[in-house]
């Protein structure tokens, strides 16, 4: 009895300081000091802002021209190591194109043959065949990349529901990707043949262009000639585009979507190759791709480039509207 009677007040008297202790502790973390006067400026404050709203239910100050500016996508498309990689492999070609010639066993400086026998005649004409060995496949991958990657990457990345919630609207972050993609695509295609130009410059002269039917045209003429050509294979690979940002749009895998458009041209490359097809190759995307080296000659003909560019229009406008269309409509969950 009275060893339990000496204890109980002891653990009592643990038990009450316990909970002062907790008493005082809650009343330290729930306790908020405030200034009156602070609290009735903010009121006034809040009292005279007006939020409005525009016709399009923006509100007032919102200003959809101003987000997701084309020099910001434009700097992040170049900061990715893919662009920096493809770019620098587009620089290095003409070199390995050079050294493949160079320790070679074929003859240099032919004037007669193919476009693969005449390219080491001139810098022209080396100019030539890196187009015309680049445009099967490599040209179209480049544009395939920029344009199949650049909406399925962000959603790839978990980004593209962030961007649209800033909010920039779906049309405008669609165009901006666009024109962002396009800039990068006419970059790498004009870079190729500048590159190729220096290294045919150097090593092989400023010489005439020789077509393989014997036609020579000087070189001042030629390097006019390399202008339109690029500007042609630029319009002529707006089908490519225009199917890789429908692509891009409808998959969440930028590999899927840049991988499909790589795959319908070499299809429709392949079906070209029928002849049993007539007229239909005609409508084939990639049935006119080569048309610009027609430019190579002093009697020029424009027809075939003049569909190329025609077909290619059309396909891109049809994809175009597609991607726009699916874009728009399109639950974004990533």
């Amino acid at each position: 009895m009275s060893g339990d009677n000496g204890h109980r007040p002891t653990e009592s008297a643990g038990k009450g300081a316990a909970g002062k202790g907790a008493g005082a502790v809650v009343e330290n973390v729930s306790t908020v000091h405030t200034d009156p006067a602070a609290i009735d400026e903010m009121v006034d404050a809040a009292s005279h802002e007006h939020v409005g709203f525009g016709p399009d239910g923006a509100v007032d100050g919102f200003r959809q021209g101003r987000t997701l500016p084309l020099r910001v996508e434009l700097a992040r498309q170049l900061r990715r190591r893919r662009t920096q990689l493809l770019l620098g492999f587009l620089v290095l070609l003409p070199f390995i194109l050079w050294a493949a010639f160079e320790f070679g066993t074929s003859d240099s400086g032919r004037r007669s043959g193919g476009f693969v026998d005449l390219a080491t005649a001139s810098a022209p004409n080396f100019v030539v065949f890196v187009l015309f060995a680049a445009g099967s496949f490599l040209l179209p991958m480049i544009v395939a990349l920029f344009f199949g990657d650049t909406v399925a990457s962000e959603a790839s990345w978990s980004s593209l529901k962030y961007l649209l919630a800033m909010p920039i609207p779906r049309g405008r972050l669609l165009r901006q990707k666009a024109l962002t993609s396009g800039l990068l695509s006419l970059f790498a295609l004009a870079l190729l043949p500048a590159v190729a130009l220096l290294v045919g410059v150097v090593f092989y002269g400023a010489g005439e262009a020789v077509s393989p039917t014997g036609d020579a045209i000087a070189f001042s003429d030629s390097l006019l000639a390399m202008v339109f050509a690029v500007v042609y294979i630029a319009v002529n690979l707006l089908w490519v585009a225009g199917l890789a940002m429908f692509l891009s749009v409808t998959t969440d895998a930028p590999l899927g979507a840049v991988g499909g458009t790589v795959l319908v041209a070499i299809l429709s490359q392949i079906l070209d190759q029928i002849t049993a097809l007539e007229g239909i190759r005609d409508y084939l995307p990639t049935h006119f791709a080569f048309a610009w080296s027609d430019l190579i000659s002093t009697d020029i003909d424009w027809s075939n480039m003049t569909q190329g560019a025609f077909s290619a229009v059309a396909y891109a406008a049809v994809f175009g509207l597609l991607a726009a269309r699916r874009f728009r409509t399109k639950d974004i969950t990533s």
